[in-house]
């Protein structure tokens, strides 16, 4: 993987983010549109779009936006006109629906994306919404944006945090069903969980992470009786992450623990399976959540919705987790090592 430097030809041109389109049957080609068209010229020219101009001109259209989109070759900072890094459409595709060529171009985005970082042409990738169903109807069969960050870029492992002002929280495992979720609540795990946020913390700016590991089991097992995994696992693993300087707590009881980190006591949760995590943080931010990974040899943050199929080109769709998803994405930019 070649080295992203900020003394690139093309971070001088100013394209810290890329922005995929996520699935083009959704709402993501409108939000980004909107998300852009609410942009100053330099802000603009610092942005790289990605995927099928015809998609991102009948976006602007539809909100009545003028934009003018440019292939990224004839991108020039400061005019105003959008770079697009063109991905072309394959095939068909219906508004609202479920369909292959669909699926296969939201894989090609952010795969091109990838490629981009890789080569210098971007810091940070921002990432609309994309539809499972539809990806693996293309034969890609990742479980989500991450899975599939992973395996382009050959990570080992990767995670999800969903981050708000108020609460933060890293899952030890998503998408998995919660009988695999609990096989997943190993030392090894939690430690990396750990490790990794509050790596990402410190890079952000976090003098000190506080990090708080919930407990899986209600009560954290109340002594064994509703589970022995929180004493067996995850307290030996909390004990010697500490022994190695880590200012970590738990494990917590989660019906607790997410309330003490909305009142400032945590800088993060690390949440034992997906819906631990994600319910909390929604029920409070559910506009403004980002979605980043961490783990990856490459940078990106998301929307934390889905393809909004109901209401897709129909010139309804809100832009403002879309806005939030940049402004964390040009925060990584600026933090990210050279």
């Amino acid at each position: 993987m070649s080295e992203i430097s900020p003394a690139t030809d093309a971070v001088r041109r100013g394209h810290e983010l890329a922005i995929t389109m996520g699935d083009p049957a959704g709402i993501g080609p409108e939000i980004i549109c909107r998300a852009v068209a609410g942009m100053s010229g330099a802000e603009r020219g610092a942005v790289l779009l990605v995927g099928d101009p015809t998609i991102y001109r009948r976006a602007a259209a539809l909100i009545d936006a003028p934009l003018e989109f440019v292939a990224l070759e004839e991108a020039r900072p400061g005019d105003g006109r959008v770079a697009v890094a063109e991905v072309p459409v394959e095939g068909q595709i219906a508004d609202g629906r479920i369909g292959a060529a669909a699926g296969d171009l939201a894989f090609r985005c952010v795969k091109r994306a990838v490629e981009l970082v890789q080569d210098g042409q971007a810091r940070v990738i921002v990432t609309a919404p994309l539809n499972k169903a539809a990806l693996h109807e293309a034969g890609h069969y990742y479980d989500g944006h991450t899975g599939m960050l992973a395996a382009l870029t050959g990570a080992p492992s990767s995670f999800m945090l969903l981050a708000s002002e108020r609460l933060s929280t890293l899952h030890v495992s998503t998408h998995v069903s919660l009988r695999g979720a609990i096989e997943r609540v190993t030392e090894a795990r939690i430690a990396a969980t750990v490790e990794v946020g509050h790596e990402h913390l410190a890079a952000m700016g976090v003098a000190a992470p506080r990090i708080a590991v919930a407990g899986l089991n209600p009560h954290c097992g109340e002594g064994g009786i509703f589970g022995d995994e929180d004493e067996r696992i995850i307290a030996p693993a909390v004990r010697a992450l500490r022994e190695r300087g880590f200012d970590v707590h738990g494990p917590i009881s989660a019906d607790t623990v997410f309330y003490r980190a909305f009142r400032g006591e945590f800088d993060l949760v690390v949440a034992q399976y997906h819906d631990q995590g994600h319910i909390p943080v929604k029920l409070i931010a559910f506009d403004t959540t980002v979605n980043v990974s961490l783990g990856l040899p490459v940078l990106r943050t998301s929307v934390d919705h889905g393809t909004a199929f109901d209401i897709a080109w129909q010139g309804k769709a809100d832009a403002t987790n879309m806005g939030a998803a940049i402004a964390y994405a040009r925060r990584l930019a600026g933090n990210a090592r050279p």
